[in-house]
């Protein structure tokens, strides 16, 4: 016992005190800030674009497409695209997730996710998900599952990733969703009590990602269910995820 609280000691708090301030380092890859002013229309981000996530009149990205790779960034030759390292890119809008420089990063935080009062009274003080790997690379699979270690620990705010849909409040479907995982994405959900939430997390999730337009995919399931909220990324960052759900549901 006395170990146990020596090494405690020794190793202080590990998690992050505020997730809320935290902040990520570059090379990370977060909102985009654009300057159509300074874009030519040479097309060379368009063509460059491995998902189709930019267009031109506008100058935008849609972030739900976006898999963060940086080319049009790094090709770009007037430096109209710019990836800041603000990681808070969460919505509860589908058609939010397309940025066209109008918006500063914290302007677009502050409308990005709609705090419903029936959410923050059903799922504020806890919110269990039982996580769908639609056929995923298992990139994000890996980032949710480090929202759970010491260090970002989303469980001391109520937020857990649970075993079963039946101990679930809601599921969280990452990958583009392969025809052959479609019955068990169903599946899941009807086996999730009501009221319950579904949350996209990852490129892929939110539009096919690098898979869209596959015919090795089944995208039907998102056309039937409402969708409460969108994580962006390729792939999603702890912090973007526990920041993302802490909004939705306080």
């Amino acid at each position: 016992m006395f170990e146990i609280l020596k090494i405690r000691k020794n190793q202080g708090h590990q998690a992050i005190p505020d997730v809320t301030k935290a902040e990520i380092r570059r090379p990370f890859r977060g909102f985009p800030s654009l300057d159509g002013s300074k874009c030519g229309r040479c097309g060379v981000c368009r063509e460059v674009c491995p998902v189709g996530a930019i267009s031109a009149k506008p100058l935008s990205i849609d972030l739900g497409k976006c898999v963060f790779c940086g080319d049009c960034e790094r090709l770009c030759p007037e430096k109209s695209i710019v990836f800041t390292n603000f990681h808070k890119i969460a919505s509860t809008s589908r058609e939010y997730l397309i940025v066209d420089g109008s918006k500063t990063a914290d302007e677009y935080q502050d409308g990005a996710v709609e705090a419903r009062k029936e959410i923050k009274r059903i799922f504020g003080s806890s919110l269990k998900l039982r996580q769908v790997s639609a056929a995923g690379c298992n990139g994000c699979e890996w980032e949710l599952n480090a929202c759970g270690n010491p260090n970002f620990d989303m469980g001391r705010f109520g937020i857990d990733i649970v075993a079963s849909p039946r101990h679930a409040d809601g599921i969280l479907i990452t990958g583009p969703i392969s025809a052959n995982m479609a019955p068990a994405l169903e599946d899941a959900y009807m086996c999730t009590p009501d009221p319950k939430i579904v949350v996209l997390a990852g490129s892929c999730a939110i539009s096919g990602g690098v898979f869209q337009g596959s015919p090795a995919l089944n995208r039907e399931f998102l056309g039937r269910r409402k969708i409460d909220l969108y994580i962006p990324g390729c792939p999603v960052h702890p912090l973007t995820v526990v920041n993302g759900i802490l909004r939705f549901i306080k």
